[in-house]
């Protein structure tokens, strides 16, 4: 007979269920969750048995889960995502002696990204004195291992310094935009541009060297009359017809004045997409990073992600939250 606890969904079962998914081998999930592989092989059976559902494929090398398992898996990391945000907020309600925190994070979160953020931070350390400051990504590093900030949320560097830690955020592919109506349907290579330049971003900012390093590696030299900083602008010269340009979604959200004057596309060549993390030094608290990028996470999957697969349903899964 059964006993009660072989019955019951154990936070630790789901916990194991949750790392196989990820690696396909008990072993490997053993070690990861500090458990033996027959304790991880025990847990996983008894929430099969409590769920009367076999949610794992044994037969399979790597492991790969079941009909019943991938569905489960989908509230499984709600939950879990859930229950550590809560034990963090709970850490995080006891550094009564946090009196000061300065953030810096690139203007594509202007929206409603970061007033968000901000709302949840003010309730969450209520004596604590805020200063949330915007910054192009490599300053913000810059600004971080000067110890000018405490968190910065900026595009991933090329290489990331000695004495920071990261936390991946969001997974923002590029795409291309020209001006509305230039050509009937998406460019398939971009000499059907013609001689429409390229307006490019300030080769200062990371995401102007990512997108010259891109076109570099894909011998594309497409002919270029401006460099510019600020995306807003970069739109409005698309949008009169001036030039074409690369882009991200998260730039085409933050220029929604202008999507009625531009058309957007997938790159006509091989694709490419840049992380927007979260930094801290190694010496900073890992409690508050947790709880910030949670909430990120969370208000960017209705403020970024919905919007836009809405509005560029071709991006749908490479527009993506990133866990790890």
């Amino acid at each position: 007979m059964e006993s009660a606890e072989n019955r019951s969904v154990t936070l630790r079962g789901l916990e194991v269920f949750d790392e196989l998914a990820r690696t396909g081998s008990l072993h490997d999930t053993a070690r990861r969750l500090g458990l033996s592989a027959p304790a991880a092989s025990q847990q996983l059976k008894n929430l099969e048995t409590a769920l009367g559902e076999t949610l794992v494929d044994r037969n399979r090398r790597p492991l790969e889960l079941t009909e019943a398992g991938r569905g489960y898996l989908l509230h499984v990391r709600h939950a879990l995502q859930h229950l550590r945000q809560g034990a963090a907020e709970v850490s995080l309600k006891d550094l009564g002696r946090l009196r000061t925190l300065r953030i810096g994070y690139i203007d594509d979160f202007n929206g409603e990204v970061i007033p968000s953020l901000a709302v949840s931070l003010a309730r969450l350390l209520p004596y604590c004195d805020m200063s949330i400051m915007t910054a192009s990504s490599h300053v913000i590093i810059e600004d971080l291992l000067a110890r000018e900030n405490e968190i910065g949320i900026a595009a991933r560097p090329p290489e990331l310094p000695a004495g920071l830690v990261e936390w991946p955020i969001l997974r923002d592919p590029f795409v291309i935009i020209i001006p509305r109506g230039y050509l009937p349907s998406a460019p398939q290579d971009i000499a059907e541009l013609g001689d429409l330049p390229l307006v490019r971003y300030d080769q200062r900012q990371l995401v102007g060297r990512q997108i010259s390093a891109h076109l570099r590696r894909r011998r594309l030299e497409p002919p270029t009359r401006i460099e510019i900083d600020s995306n807003q602008a970069m739109f409005g010269i698309v949008a009169s017809g001036a030039g074409w340009a690369i882009t991200t979604p998260l730039g085409v959200l933050q220029a929604r004045r202008f999507l009625g004057q531009v058309d957007i596309h997938p790159l006509p060549f091989a694709g490419f997409s840049r992380t927007i993390s979260l930094y801290h030094r190694v010496d900073w608290n890992d409690e508050i990073s947790e709880v910030l990028c949670n909430k990120l996470r969370a208000t960017i999957k209705t403020a970024v992600i919905e919007p836009g697969v809405a509005a560029m349903p071709w991006l749908a899964g490479s527009l993506t939250i990133l866990t790890e």
